[in-house]
C-alpha cells in the first residue's frame, strides 16, 4: 500500500476509533485526541485533572479499542521498583528466577504517578526512554508498542513528589483534562447510573500501531516548518535572543531540543489523522500547547500576577 493510501487508510480508522471510544467517554475530545496522537508518535502522555473526570476510564477504553494489553500501577508512597519491574526469587531448585512485573505491558497506567518517592518514579525511566528494563544486571526489553499514561491529580499536593524535570520531559503530552459541560455531565449521569454497559470494539492491532509510527515517521515536512517549531522552542528560553518580554520576565527556563523533535513527530501525526500528507505551520501550532506545558518553568512573578503557562505559550503562538 502506498504512503497516500495508508493516510487515507488511518483517517477512516482513527474517525471510526474515536465514534468507538466516544460510546464511553463522553466529551473530553481533546483529551482524547492528544492521547492518541502520542500513541500514534510511540510517545508518552501525562493525564492531569482532578479526580473523578474519568483519567483511568480513558486509559482503559483506549487500551481496549487499540486490542493492546494493559496494565495499572496504582503509585502509592511504599511502592518499590521492583513492584513496577519485577524482581528475581529462588525456585525450588534453588536458582534465580526472574518473576516480571506489571511494566511488561503494551500500555500502563501509572495511576496518580506523583504519590510515589523519586526512587520508584525513576524505575520508570529507562523504559520510558529505551523500551527495556535492567533488572539484577540483566536485561529485558519490553514488548512493543510500549507506552505509559500517567495520571495526576493537581489539587491534593499533601503527600505528593513533584516529577523531576528529566522524568517530565520524557512525556511527550501533558494533557489537562477540564470539567465536563452542564450537558455532557447529564449525559454521564445517565449513562452511568443505568443498566446500559456499553462495550468497546478492538479497532487496531498491536501490528498496526507499529505500522502506523512507521508512516508517522515517514511523512515529509518542509523546511519552514521544521524551523518555525525550533524557533517556537527557541522562543520559551528566557537567555535566547529571540526570547520575548514576557518569556524573559516570568519563565526560568524553557524548553529543551526534545520539546522541538516531538512538536514535529506530532505536526506529522496530527496532519494525518487530518487527511493531510504533509504537517503545516497550523499542525505544530495545533499541539504546542500539550507538548511545551510542561517543559518550561514559571518564576514566583508569573505565580503571584496569575499568568499561566497557557497564557505563555499562546502569546508566542
Amino acid at each position: 500500500m502506498s504512503d497516500v493510501k495508508a493516510v487515507d487508510e488511518l483517517v477512516k480508522k482513527y474517525n471510526s476509533l474515536k465514534s468507538e471510544i466516544g460510546k464511553v467517554i463522553i466529551g473530553q475530545e481533546q483529551a482524547v485526541s492528544f492521547t492518541l496522537l502520542s500513541i500514534f508518535c510511540g510517545g508518552h502522555s501525562l493525564l492531569i485533572g482532578v479526580p473523578g473526570l474519568a483519567k483511568t476510564l480513558l486509559v482503559n477504553t483506549i487500551s481496549n479499542t487499540l486490542g493492546l494489553n494493559f496494565k495499572r500501577i496504582q503509585f502509592t508512597p511504599d511502592l518499590m521498583p521492583s513492584d513496577i519491574l519485577g524482581s528475581e526469587i529462588l525456585d525450588e531448585n534453588r536458582h534465580f528466577k526472574f518473576i516480571k512485573g506489571p511494566i511488561f505491558s503494551n500500555i500502563i497506567l501509572a495511576d496518580e504517578i506523583n504519590r510515589t518517592p523519586p526512587k520508584t518514579q525513576a524505575a520508570l525511566l529507562e523504559a520510558m526512554q529505551e523500551g527495556s528494563v535492567t533488572v539484577a544486571g540483566h536485561y529485558y526489553k519490553l514488548d512493543a508498542p510500549f507506552f505509559v499514561l500517567a495520571t495526576q491529580n493537581p489539587i491534593e499536593q499533601e503527600g505528593t513528589y513533584p516529577l523531576p524535570e528529566a522524568q517530565l520531559d520524557r512525556f511527550m503530552f501533558s494533557i489537562n483534562l477540564q470539567y465536563p459541560s452542564f450537558k455532557e455531565e447529564v449525559e454521564v449521569v445517565k449513562n452511568t447510573t443505568s443498566i446500559m454497559n456499553q462495550k468497546v470494539e478492538a479497532i487496531f492491532s498491536g501490528d498496526e500501531i507499529l505500522a502506523i509510527q512507521q508512516l508517522i515517521r515517514k511523512i515529509p515536512v518542509t523546511d519552514n516548518v521544521i524551523e518555525y517549531a525550533v524557533a517556537l522552542v527557541g522562543k520559551t528560553r528566557p537567555n535566547s535572543e529571540e526570547a520575548t518580554d514576557m518569556v524573559k520576565k516570568y519563565l526560568d527556563w524553557g524548553a529543551g531540543p526534545r520539546a522541538s523533535q516531538n512538536l514535529i513527530l506530532a505536526a506529522k501525526a496530527h496532519a494525518a489523522v487530518n487527511g493531510k500528507y504533509s504537517p503545516d505551520i497550523e499542525d505544530v501550532k495545533a499541539v504546542a500547547i500539550p507538548i511545551l506545558s510542561h517543559r518550561i518553568v514559571k518564576n514566583y512573578k508569573a505565580e503571584a500576577e496569575g499568568i499561566t503557562i497557557e497564557n505563555i505559550i499562546n502569546s508566542l503562538l
